[in-house]
């Protein structure tokens, strides 16, 4: 079986920067396990995965427009210190979870605290930065009709919506 839309696909990776750095992997843990073609993971490396079998081995560098997109600095704001009321102390680096204009929920960092200025971040912490991927497919099967109402495979605790 070939790895296609529609289907259930784990695979093992290492994820890298230009420096190769690793930034994230699962090497010696659980298997990364995605729906293709339902944006699960990175346009880029879903691409480079498109027909590939068990076994199989690729390393792939994923643009910024394929990966997690550019870098925008209108997503960089700075709000009062007032919109994190309950919170006691403000750190750079922490991470909230904040309404979008669109009305969807994202994750904003904070990326600086002077008095009751916060300055925040809504750019995916790998947005700009080309990726090096190191992967491996493990396995492939078919989605279930639940997995693909719901657009992600479910695992052994299968859940409910």
């Amino acid at each position: 079986m070939s790895i296609a839309a529609d289907k259930v696909v784990s695979i093992e990776y290492t994820l890298t920067d230009d420096d190769g750095e690793v930034l994230d992997t699962s090497v010696g843990d659980e298997p990364l396990v995605y729906l293709h073609g339902a944006e699960n993971i990175v346009e880029g490396l879903e691409k480079a995965l498109d027909g590939k079998q068990p076994g199989d081995e690729i390393e792939v560098v994923v643009e910024p427009e394929e990966g997690y997109g550019d870098y925008l600095v209108e997503l960089v704001s700075t709000v009062d210190r007032a919109a994190f009321d309950g919170v006691d102390e403000l750190e750079v680096g922490m991470e909230f979870e904040a309404e979008a204009p669109d009305g969807e929920s994202q994750i904003v960092v904070v990326r600086a605290v002077d008095g009751d200025e916060v300055t925040i971040d809504a750019n995916h912490p790998l947005a700009g930065q080309r990726l090096h991927f190191k992967v491996k497919v493990i396995d492939i099967r078919d989605a279930s009709e639940d997995e693909l109402a719901h657009g992600h495979p479910h695992g052994d605790d299968d859940h409910e919506h």
